[in-house]
């Protein structure tokens, strides 16, 4: 018995299916779909497209890579990022992955805080960052030249690539995600 209304289920199905594909409604919603034509940006961006938003999401950006030259403010440094474990951040090297705020933290502590790292100057070009119609999320894009000084020698990032992710959260852009890398063809072998 129930094999048998399996069976008719099945039958019912492909011909329903059949039927379906046949019929001139879905040839009409295909038509409807070509013919709506998305015109303009898709975002709000920093490059034809701009809002009011975009300084303030450009401020977190600059924030979470500029607080070291501005005093080693670390306030300003943990206010940019969002304060959980969804951080998560790929560095130049495979080493230094950040996976969470605590090792966010720890690394700022044990490292950029040392009396013998000293951040000079923040440099970063064609920044372009984009927002969801939305306006709840984020992504950007740059290339960064980051010049510091680690016991007394040059400690730069230049020429790096650099992106990441922001949320809107309980209206304060915060930095969920970023990723470092250098051109394989601008490294020095």
């Amino acid at each position: 018995m129930k094999r048998a209304c399996l069976q008719t289920l099945i039958v019912w199905l492909a011909a329903l299916s059949v039927t379906v594909l046949s019929a001139d409604e879905i040839q009409d919603t295909v038509v409807q779909c070509e013919e709506v034509k998305m015109g303009g940006p898709f975002t709000f961006n920093s490059m034809n497209n701009p809002h009011d938003e975009l300084v303030e999401i450009e401020k977190t950006i600059r924030a979470s890579i500029e607080w070291a030259v501005h005093d080693k403010d670390t306030a300003m440094s943990y206010g940019s990022v969002v304060n959980n474990d969804e951080l998560f951040f790929f560095q130049t090297d495979s080493r230094s992955t950040i996976a969470g705020f605590e090792d966010f933290r720890n690394l700022t502590e044990k490292f950029f805080m040392r009396d013998d790292f000293k951040a000079i100057k923040v440099v970063i070009k064609d920044l372009r960052i984009h927002m969801s119609p939305s306006m709840k999320t984020a992504w950007w894009s740059c290339i960064l030249d980051d010049y510091n000084e680690f016991q007394g020698k040059p400690a730069n990032w230049e020429n790096v690539r650099w992106s990441g992710v922001l949320e809107k959260v309980e209206d304060n852009w915060r930095i969920f995600q970023m990723h470092f890398s250098k051109a394989e063809d601008l490294i020095e072998k």
